[in-house]
């Protein structure tokens, strides 16, 4: 079986190297995607210092929480010996539907439980408030509504478990930031494309909310700094459901890798190339399509997040 998968990656792999060479490989300026199928403490730590960033004092690194009971959260086992080696804070912000995330007592209940505040401190960002960051040049949303605590860090590691989700067809490094980092209010401003702070999260224009999450992501860039904020997706425990669906569908695709980049739109979208050359991608591709994910991308691409072209670099 392990035979199997190594020759099934070496395809993957080479399959996205040839997407990201015919027609624009000569472009020394597309973004570098470090990638390892060691999806380990070791294979973290090394696709981290591929990045070769030096942060500073204060670091915040985000990541889900995950919904109770059974979500493919980022378990400690692979994630607590990175963050303490950062000196990390673990950082998230409450939800705004609900479930046993949506209030400070119950959320610091489940960081406990799920076993973030054994290797690190936790912070729940809007505990105390929020704060709001301007957006320039999107045409969703003119501010970023974040907890208040982001103010106290200066370099963000934004770690995020790549997957499905059931509204954005799938979730990684923007969905970790635009959503994540965003307060109750702030999370359906982004979800209902810059229309409202308050009330449901569900909005009739898929798109609009979709290119919302990439303006989101911009201005916490703009804000922070692009050079005080890095990238990794760990591609495991693939279902087509989020870390936020508390029982989510069995996963139908292999663990495929960890992925790293200084740009969000490049790691995100190797990530989706390399969905669409798993096997038993089906499912999961099926859930991206039918909610026109890749829009997220397309529009992040526009207004300057990033590159939907890249460089993959395996460290293995």
């Amino acid at each position: 079986m392990r035979n199997k998968y190594s020759i099934l990656l070496l395809v993957l792999l080479t399959a996205v190297l040839l997407h990201t060479i015919t027609g624009f490989a000569q472009d020394a300026d597309n973004p570098t995607v470090f990638f390892t199928s060691d999806i380990s403490p070791e294979g973290l730590q090394k696709v981290y210092e591929a990045l070769n960033w030096t942060p500073g004092s204060s670091v915040a690194v985000k990541v889900s929480t995950g919904e109770p009971p059974n979500s493919n959260y980022l378990r400690p086992e692979l994630i607590g010996e990175f963050v303490k080696g950062l000196n990390g804070t673990i950082v998230e912000c409450n939800t705004a539907y609900g479930g046993s995330r949506s209030n400070s007592a119950m959320h610091k209940q489940v960081a406990a439980d799920h076993g973030f505040t054994s290797f690190a401190d936790f912070d729940l960002m809007d505990e105390e408030g929020e704060v709001e960051w301007p957006v320039s040049g999107g045409r969703r949303i003119n501010r970023a509504i974040v907890g208040s605590h982001a103010e106290n860090y200066t370099d963000w590691v934004i770690l995020s478990h790549f997957k499905g989700h059931a509204m954005a067809g799938f979730g990684g490094a923007i969905k970790n930031v635009a959503i994540g980092m965003s307060s109750a209010s702030g999370k359906v401003y982004v979800h209902t494309a810059g229309t409202r702070t308050s009330g449901g999260i569900w909005y009739s224009d898929q798109d609009a909310w979709l290119e919302a999450m990439g303006e989101m992501v911009s201005g916490v860039r703009d804000h922070v700094g692009a050079e005080h904020i890095i990238y990794i997706n760990v591609m495991n425990r693939l279902s087509v459901d989020c870390d936020c669906d508390g029982n989510p569908a069995e996963p139908d695709i292999h663990d495929i890798g960890i992925l790293a980049s200084i740009d969000p739109v490049a790691l995100d979208q190797a990530c989706v190339d390399l969905v669409w050359q798993a096997e038993g991608n089906e499912s999961l591709v099926r859930r991206i399509e039918s909610l026109h994910g890749i829009h997220t991308l397309e529009h992040a691409e526009e207004i300057g997040l990033g590159s939907r072209t890249y460089n993959l670099v395996s460290i293995d």
